[in-house]
This record gives C-alpha cells, structure tokens and sequence, in this order.
C-alpha cells in the first residue's frame, strides 16, 4: 500500500511539473500577445474577450467532469498573472510604449480614434479604456497614463462640456487634435427587427446625434449609458430582444451583435473632434500647421468681449471656436475657451495676449498643437 500511494504521488507530481511547463508556455505566448496589442494599439486588458473565455472554459469543465466554479476561480487567477507577465514584459522593454487612455470600452469611437491615431507608432502603444472622462483625464494627472484622448465637440451636438471643464480645472495641456467621423448603427441581439425594440441604449452624446432617427421610431425609447460599446456590451449580456444599443459597427463585431441600420446619426456628416492631452508641451514638427487654445475670464466691464475679439482680429488672427462655461463656485460668471489658429510663441500672438491681460482675470494657454487635417 505505501508503495502504492507513492507512486500516485510521484504521478501526481509529474503531472504538476508538466503543468508549470504549460503555464510557462502560455507565458511566453502572452509576451507575443503584448508585443501584437502594442504594434495595433490594442488595449492592454480585454474585459469582453476574458468573459468569453471564461464562459467557454466553464462549458470545458462540465464535459470533462469538473466543477466549473472552481475551474473559473482557477483560471481568473491565470488571467491576472498573465496581465501581469504582460506589464512586466513591457517595463522591461528597451523602448517603452505611449500609454493612452480614453473613456469608454473596446468598440468605442474614442477607442477608434486612438487605434487610428496611434496604431504603428514606434515602441508601441498601451491603451487603457475608463468609464468617465474625468478618470480618463485623472490617470494622466497621476502618472498612470502618457495622454488622454477626450471628445470635445461633435458636428451634431455641439460641444461636450465636461471636456471643457475638465482643461478648467488645469493641470492638463492640450498637445494634439484628431477629428473622427461617426457612423452610429443600431445593434440588437440576432435576429432582432427593429419592429421588436422598445429602448435603444447609448451614450447621451450618441443619443443626441441620432435625434431624427427617434423622431421616425417614436416606440423606441432613448435610455442614457456611460458609453457606446458599453451598452452594446450589456445589450449582449441582458439578452433582452426589445433593446437595442446605438454604437459602432465594430461594437457589433466584438459583442457579437446584429447591425439592424447602418448610419441612423441624423447628420450624414456626423464627425467628433478630440483633444489629446498631457502634462507638457510637446514641440510641433517643422511645417506643421499650429492652432492654439486659451482660457480666458473677463474684466468686469461691458464689451470686454467685443474688445477681446477685436484685439484677435487686429492682429488678423483666426478664431476658429468659442465656448462658455460657468465659473465653479460663482454663479452666474462665465470663462471662455477659444480655439485660434496660430502658434502662441509667436509675436503676433504674444502681442495679443499681452493685449488681453488688461481684459482678462485669468487668461491661460491651455495648448499649442497641431491642427487637424
């Protein structure tokens, strides 16, 4: 009986060897996995995908005849020592990678405007989806993050304030601009009609770009979510038929939805344009075309605005935006964000802004940066 028992031992014990062997082997293709989120500007952790694994990986157990909660618990920890593994293999890399974040899940516009943005970027980019913007912005302020890529006005619903407030509260620099079009699909389970839904689920903003399309579908009832691939996200998880998500048809592929309408955005040339920031400045490339954005807030006088505007033109500077939002804390008062084409080191600007400092109680540079194409 002894010699039994430790022949099972010593069986048991190979058996373990061989599956440290494997996990070293899942490791080493977990390094690979990094290096290809890297050179497409994947985002590093994978939520969605994870679920699904771990949906496939409790049916495995069943037929193998294993406790599938346990078989879960066991490979949850897996995962976390493979993003491990995969944060380790990137610290130790010669070149470090650009750490960006952006609001929302994988599927999103922001998500699909930094994958354009910075996919082939030497070295490698880590992108990191938040639920809020402010998180977004705070994971720069605290080092987490190299930049963060945040909405800041759309063609169809106009500006989005929280971005604005969020450059208000300082500690950010504006270092770039991308502009994106946004083609909304409706999304619902498969083999949904659009007859069947009661609720379509998207971001506010989202919703509001597809304000005709409700006016038509007067059954369908817009239901606010943090973001666009994460309703589509929880379309897919309620199971729900009568609703439906407003996203990107990427979100479709990715939570294994249906595209009910392609482009149901209420203007065909629905485009949002972006904000990168940072901490610092960056230095723009030689020929590259410079637009500048301040904050301003006014002297207490009449017409300082006018005046502010025409110390711009004086100097035949070009004002591309102008946005107004109150001033925290004191009701009823206002600064002002202005978008001017324009290097702010130069002396026509440098002129302005000295002329602006008698009109102004605060007035920053919040960025110079290349101007979108």
């Amino acid at each position: 009986m002894t010699s039994d028992l430790q022949a099972l031992r010593e069986a048991i014990e190979g058996i373990d060897h061989r599956l440290l062997r494997l996990l070293r082997e899942r490791m080493d293709l977990v390094e690979g996995v990094a290096e290809a989120k890297l050179g497409s500007a994947w985002p590093f952790r994978d939520p969605a995908r994870e679920d699904r694994l771990l949906v496939r990986l409790r049916q495995s157990a069943v037929e193998v005849g294993l406790d599938p909660h346990e078989v879960e618990r066991l490979y949850r920890v897996i995962l976390d020592m493979s993003v491990a593994h995969q944060q380790a293999f990137v610290r130790a890399l010669e070149t470090t990678p650009l750490r960006v974040s952006y609001q929302g899940a994988e599927g999103s516009y922001s998500h699909l405007a930094a994958q354009r943005q910075y996919a082939g970027r030497q070295g490698g980019v880590l992108l990191t989806g938040c639920e809020t913007f402010r998180r977004a912005a705070e994971s720069v302020l605290s080092g987490e993050a190299d930049l963060a890529l945040l909405p800041i006005e759309n063609t169809t619903a106009g500006s989005i304030n929280e971005t604005y407030d969020l450059l208000g509260e300082g500690g950010l620099t504006v270092t770039g601009e991308v502009i994106a079009a946004i083609e909304h699909c409706l999304l619902g389970l498969p083999g949904t009609t659009v007859g069947e839904l009661t609720a379509a689920l998207s971001h506010p903003q989202a919703l509001a770009q597809c304000e005709g399309f409700f006016r038509a579908h007067p059954q369908i009832r817009a239901q606010a979510e943090f973001d666009t691939a994460g309703a589509a996200r929880k379309v897919k998880q309620l199971g729900d038929r009568g609703l439906g998500a407003i996203a990107s048809f990427a979100a479709a592929a990715t939570y294994g939805l249906e595209v009910l309408v392609r482009g149901i955005q209420t203007q065909s040339g629905n485009s949002t344009r972006f904000v990168e920031v940072g901490l610092h400045a960056v230095p723009l490339a030689e020929g590259a075309r410079a637009k500048s954005s301040l904050l301003l807030e006014l002297a207490d006088r009449p017409g300082v605005l006018g005046e502010i505007l025409q110390e711009l033109a004086r100097r035949s500077l070009n004002l591309t935006k102008l946005e107004s939002r109150p001033i925290p804390g004191n009701p009823w008062s206002y600064r002002f964000y202005l978008d001017i084409d324009g290097h702010a080191s130069a002396t026509t600007f440098q002129e302005a802004l000295a002329a602006l400092a008698s009109l102004t109680t605060e007035l920053r540079v919040l960025g110079t940066y290349p101007a979108a194409g």
